[in-house]
């Protein structure tokens, strides 16, 4: 399986979008100051996440998500699960 997700700084009050094969792995990447964008934001929430059978589907999802440039975009998504 395969994630789009959306993380949560509350620190700089800002989301990320991402995607990933191994949500778990890549969350605790993030919040161990691993990844050079979201180091300054630790720690990170995970506020959704999207399942997709292919690596492709979930790019495509994280691509559409960041296209939107909006952050109330990404709030109403978050809201509709």
């Amino acid at each position: 399986m395969f994630y789009a997700y959306i993380l949560f700084s509350e620190k700089l009050g800002i989301y990320y979008v991402g995607s990933t094969g191994n949500l778990n792995d890549r969350l605790k990447r993030h919040n161990e100051g691993r990844s050079k964008f979201t180091k300054p934001g630790v720690p990170w929430k995970l506020v959704y996440q999207k399942e997709f059978s292919t690596k492709s589907d979930a790019c495509k999802f994280e691509k559409h998500i960041k296209a939107q440039k909006s952050r109330k975009f990404i709030e109403e998504l978050i809201q509709s699960v």
